[in-house]
């Protein structure tokens, strides 16, 4: 038996097939962390981490266990602050030229409903996304924002009511400096037909109802409206902005979808995709 220091490192041989791989390393890897938000305080909360380097060609594999042993030692506090930091740690620990860290876990805001005041908790699933790349950071934060849509078209032409659905809207944003994540859902559940509350009373259920119908809009809408607050927003390089309806009179989805770049596209040319049922 080979003692400790003749095991063989058979992921540092040389690989002769000259093929580099873009991205490899570990996937779904759950890991406790500590989020500040915007009140002062922390929640403490459970990530998925997804974790890669670029593969040099002349390299056979990577350390995958470097990756559980960078989070580690970490231990809980991770942060946006400290993302640059754990990503240039993890391409120097592992000799690489680009890294990629996703970080994706669930987040609580404190809200009151529009009439009785009464307080509930509304989770949403929010993101951090970091990427080293010849030693330039770039950080994302995606923040998924459940609220209420109501069709123009159904209430254009209907005698009584209209139909509204619970929608998605999904921003990424590539930020240039600190964001809170509760910036950015005030931010989209401001451009819907209605936020949504984990607990309503009588009274603010008259009230949700009624602002959805007074403010009705299509996917498009969405995010076009969403988009038109992200160009404002000093703090945001580029973003893409996705929404999906879910109907209630039909079995899909509307979705829509709009990208753009401030520092390289035009508000005439950003990209925009609909699909529509």
């Amino acid at each position: 038996m080979n003692a400790p220091d003749q095991i063989a490192d058979v992921q540092s041989s040389q690989d002769s097939r000259q093929v580099a791989i873009n991205r490899v390393g570990i996937k779904s890897i759950r890991h406790p962390v500590k989020v500040r938000d915007k009140s002062g305080g922390d929640q403490h909360t459970i990530a998925v981490f997804n974790m890669y380097v670029r593969l040099p060609h002349n390299f056979k594999g990577t350390h995958m266990s470097r990756f559980v042993e960078i989070l580690n030692a970490h231990e809980r506090a991770i942060s946006v602050e400290s993302f640059p930091a754990i990503l240039t740690e993890m391409v120097e620990c592992l000799e690489a030229e680009s890294g990629h860290i996703e970080m994706q876990f669930p987040y609580f805001i404190n809200k009151t409903a529009p009439i009785s005041g009464v307080m509930s908790l509304m989770d949403y699933d929010v993101s951090f996304i970091g990427e080293i790349k010849n030693n330039k950071h770039t950080f994302f934060l995606k923040v998924v924002t459940p609220v209420t849509s109501l069709c123009p078209c159904s209430r254009e032409i209907s005698e009584r009511g209209a139909h509204n659905q619970r929608s998605h809207v999904t921003v990424t944003a590539r930020t240039n400096e600190f964001l809170w994540i509760e910036e950015l859902v005030q931010l989209i559940e401001s451009e819907a037909s209605c936020q949504l509350y984990g607990l309503l009373k009588r009274p603010d259920e008259k009230y949700v109802t009624e602002q959805a119908y007074d403010n009705p809009k299509f996917v498009e809408d969405m995010v076009r409206d969403v988009a038109l607050r992200l160009n404002s927003e000093a703090r945001v390089d580029a973003y893409t902005v996705e929404s999906e309806n879910f109907e209630s009179i039909h079995n899909h989805s509307a979705y829509a979808l709009l990208e753009y770049d401030k520092r390289t596209n035009t508000p005439e040319n950003a990209a925009i995709q609909t699909e529509h049922g």
